[in-house]
């Protein structure tokens, strides 16, 4: 009997202490006052499906969309690695590329709409190494390219220059086909980061 109650009070004494020492936090200080910044950028972005050098790939689909024809049946999963460049054309000077996924989500196939991931990255120029991510939803609209049309989308992140980036990116297209699924995209974005 006595050794049960010592071995009680051990017991006890040990689930006492474990908290003390089992904690996944250190202390917290206040942080120094923080300057935030704001940067500007303009390029242009553009998601090739199909062709001969296809910067998408459709990853994953439905077995009850595929009798549907769509550029992006509703409930694909696309994978990205798309250019960005200085200019509107695809063969404009590249400065990064932006990788990712998106989920195609319209039920029209005369439409597009999709939630969109990408980290868009910057290997050339003044921000050579640092990116910001976009996590966002593409809001519906027609394959149709329209200079007037544009898409906010959030910015939610960001590393190296745009390390804890918050801010938007506008999205106008510059040119698209219903056909192909092909899209540029003028990109103007607004980052607020430390």
């Amino acid at each position: 009997m006595e050794k049960r109650m010592i071995f009680a009070w051990a017991m006890i004494f040990c689930l006492a202490v474990a908290p003390v020492y089992g904690q996944y936090y250190s202390k917290t200080i206040k942080a120094g006052p923080r300057v935030e910044k704001m940067t500007r950028l303009r390029f242009f972005f553009h998601d090739i499906p199909v062709g001969k050098d296809p910067t998408t790939f459709l990853i994953a689909q439905a077995n009850i969309t595929q009798k549907f024809f769509s550029p992006s049946p509703y409930g694909s999963l696309y994978s990205m690695d798309d250019p960005l460049t200085l200019g509107p054309n695809r063969t404009s000077k590249m400065v990064g590329n932006a990788q990712g996924l998106y989920l195609a989500l319209s039920k029209d196939p005369t439409k597009f709409s999709a939630v969109f991931y990408a980290d868009f990255a910057f290997t050339t120029g003044k921000f050579k190494g640092s990116s910001f991510s976009l996590f966002s939803r593409y809001p519906l609209t027609d394959f149709v390219p329209g200079p007037n049309i544009i898409r906010e989308m959030a910015i939610v992140g960001g590393t190296g220059a745009f390390r804890m980036a918050k801010g938007f990116a506008l999205f106008r297209a510059s040119s698209s086909s219903a056909k192909t699924g092909d899209a540029s995209l003028e990109v103007d974005v607004t980052l607020y980061h430390y």
